[in-house]
């Protein structure tokens, strides 16, 4: 076949992936998204733990020690061929400090939401339509309305005092920067409640979307068709966005070179 009048091959698929912001070689709970991502591959069948782990150590030697990064870890395959692991260094998007939630009307369209990455496609198609709406990111629910989280963020609320977050039980991504905020809920013993909630409960609440790009936003509007809750104040979310900025660590290979 002549190579001008070969189809296109296919793009790999996408099987596993594990994103962290980084800004001047500091990041936060790299840990966690180390641990993601193991998890991630060995549920997709790809290489040994070992494997990741040797390849987290050499690949994250090519994240730079100065500027703003969003580097994401990858488990791909290309048609019959062995999945391979990969690292995209990126320049880190523009981040906001607040949201405009999308109520789309359409239950959760993933294949797999435990494990990040095969779903990033119609994902991202999602929270594009957000953004035509008028919204920043789109909300996810069930089929009979209990909300779940956002296509690029974990959602928790506040009840009076009391911290709230989806039930695990229901289909929802590990978040890591919504465990990092249970974990200083527990320090602080503010009480924590595990709640399977629809959107009218959220009336009047301080609702949070939370994620490694962006930390921790309150929500400020909601978007959509229909009837929608009035957003409430966030006077907690000042102090524990800047908790979250104050915990940026230095990178592993920083430290190595004296950064």
């Amino acid at each position: 076949m002549n190579p001008a009048t070969e189809a296109p091959r296919p793009a790999p698929t996408l099987l596993a992936a594990d994103s962290w912001l980084v800004e001047d070689g500091r990041s936060r709970e790299l840990h966690r998204h180390r641990d993601r991502f193991t998890a991630s591959v060995a549920a997709a069948g790809g290489p040994t733990a070992a494997d990741v782990d040797a390849f987290w150590e050499r690949e994250l030697r090519r994240v730079p020690a100065s500027g703003d990064w969003f580097p994401r870890a990858e488990l791909t395959q290309e048609g019959s061929h062995a999945p391979r692991l990969g690292l995209r260094v990126r320049p880190a998007p523009r981040r906001t400090d607040e949201v405009r939630l999308w109520v789309s009307g359409r239950p959760d369209p993933r294949g797999a939401p435990r494990r990040k990455g095969p779903d990033l496609t119609v994902l991202g198609t999602l929270r594009a339509e957000a953004i035509g709406a008028g919204a920043s990111e789109a909300l996810l629910t069930t089929p009979d309305g209990l909300l779940l989280e956002g296509a690029t963020t974990s959602l928790l609320w506040w009840e009076d005092a009391t911290l709230c977050t989806v039930d695990p039980e229901l289909p929802t991504l590990p978040g890591v920067t919504r465990d990092w905020v249970l974990d200083r809920a527990a320090a602080l013993n503010v009480p924590v409640r595990r709640r399977r909630c629809r959107l009218p409960d959220l009336a009047g609440r301080e609702v949070w979307c939370v994620n490694a790009l962006h930390g921790i936003r309150p929500v400020t509007a909601w978007v959509g068709a229909g009837r929608l809750p009035a957003p409430g104040p966030a006077p907690r979310s000042g102090s524990w966005r800047a908790a979250w900025t104050a915990a940026a660590q230095p990178l592993p290979h920083t430290l190595d070179r004296g950064h």
